[in-house]
């Protein structure tokens, strides 16, 4: 059961005022004003959001406790003249993460406040660009007698922020828990509600932090932003590629393959490992992407490329964090596992790139010209691509040497 509210003083709702009937007008007779985006100054978040903050927008900024949202939303509101809605932190708390971050602001005011119908009227009190609710989960309105948290409450305050954008023109800034599965918390009313869904991923313990976008009315989804965690707060990563690698050694069960991301190419390591199963059903594991599809490729390498892996325990990473869901990194999860078995190292300039189908071909993977370009940037000179290979048998042969593939078979 969840509490409604069924009229409300709130505006004209339940007042008895009556409003002045709207008409409906032709779209070709609406006047369209240019879309003026807002840069925010951090070109890692415009990229994401589309090319910056557009005014009169909502935003909701979710991810894993401790990732940095509440420390990236600060930087951003510092650029601006912002309003900081604490609701689950005192005014003290924010300073001295303000102060660690060294940021300067001469307009930025914070409301330690948890009541919605104490923060519109604050936010309405000057023309703030910027507001920022931290987090949405704390809001309350005393119009429903819920919990803070629960679906009333979350739905309730976050419909009356979202009025106050639109009809005042604040861009909007909701931070938002997520569950353990990973999900926002609270209603999928509140994902529907805002433009923008924005997440924070990484490993808290961990230095990189990726921002994506799973919803964008005023721009792209595929966009991804990469920040490092510093003393200082956020800082960009320009050079994505560089970084990915730069922690890269010459072993068995590590190659390099360019995967795309909206409109830049980033390269990243995938690296493998494979070691004999001391129980009756091997373990399948992976971190970065689809465990349902590393099963299929090590299915696809047994059958069609002969690769012994029944009684091999078999784990698959993608260094720096990056959730991969691109098919064009199949060639390189089986040939870092063909290399992690046979224990050979492929060749450090060896990039991978190329989709891996049920009969062992290897497919072409998307904007392959971009890919290679990149990779060529940072030195790399031999490419396994649909172009050089045409089965996953040829790609591991061109790969490994003629002494390595009787092994393998064996």
């Amino acid at each position: 059961m969840v509490e409604t509210i069924v009229s409300s003083g709130i505006g004209d709702q339940g007042s008895g005022i009556k409003k002045e009937q709207a008409k409906p007008q032709r779209l070709t007779e609406a006047a369209g004003k240019p879309l003026q985006r807002i840069r925010t100054g951090i070109e890692e978040l415009d990229r994401v959001l589309g090319g910056g903050i557009v005014p009169a927008s909502v935003v909701l900024l979710a991810g894993d406790p401790g990732i940095g949202k509440s420390t990236l939303i600060l930087q951003i509101a510092s650029a601006f003249k912002s309003l900081y809605i604490a609701g689950e932190e005192s005014p003290q708390q924010v300073r001295l993460r303000f102060d660690r971050l060294g940021a300067r602001a001469k307009d930025l005011y914070i409301l330690a406040e948890t009541d919605v119908d104490q923060v519109l009227p604050a936010a309405r009190s000057d023309k703030f660009q910027l507001l920022v609710v931290d987090s949405i989960q704390a809001m309350v309105t005393t119009d429903l007698n819920s919990a803070a948290g629960s679906v009333s409450q979350v739905r309730e305050t976050a419909y009356r922020l979202h009025r106050l954008a639109k009809e005042d023109g604040p861009a909007v800034f909701l931070i938002g828990h997520v569950t353990k599965e990973g999900a926002i918390a609270g209603p999928r009313v509140l994902e529907h509600l805002v433009d923008t869904v924005l997440y924070l991923q990484g490993d808290s313990s961990g230095g990189y932090r990726i921002l994506s976008a799973s919803k964008n009315r005023f721009g792209p989804v595929d966009e991804i932003g990469v920040f490092e965690m510093r003393e200082q707060g956020m800082s960009e990563v320009k050079n994505p590629s560089k970084e990915f690698l730069a922690c890269r050694v010459s072993a068995p069960g590590s190659v390099v393959v360019p995967i795309l991301e909206g409109s830049r190419a980033i390269l990243t390591e995938i690296q493998a490992l494979t070691t004999p199963s001391n129980y009756g059903l091997p373990v399948r594991r992976s971190s970065g992407i689809d465990p349902n599809r590393l099963q299929i490729l090590v299915a696809t390498l047994m059958k069609r490329a002969g690769v012994s892996l029944a009684n091999q325990d078999i784990f698959v990473n993608i260094a720096g964090g990056l959730q991969v869901k691109e098919r064009g990194t199949d060639l390189g999860v089986c040939l870092a596992i063909a290399s992690s078995a046979s224990d050979e190292v492929i060749s450090k300039d060896t990039v991978a790139i190329g989709e891996v189908g049920l009969l062992g071909e290897v497919r072409g993977a998307p904007y392959l010209e971009k890919r290679i370009i990149e990779a060529k940037r940072l030195g790399f000179k031999n490419f396994i691509t649909d172009k050089k290979v045409k089965t996953l048998r040829e790609a591991i042969s061109l790969a490994l040497s003629f002494k390595t593939l009787k092994t393998l078979k064996t």
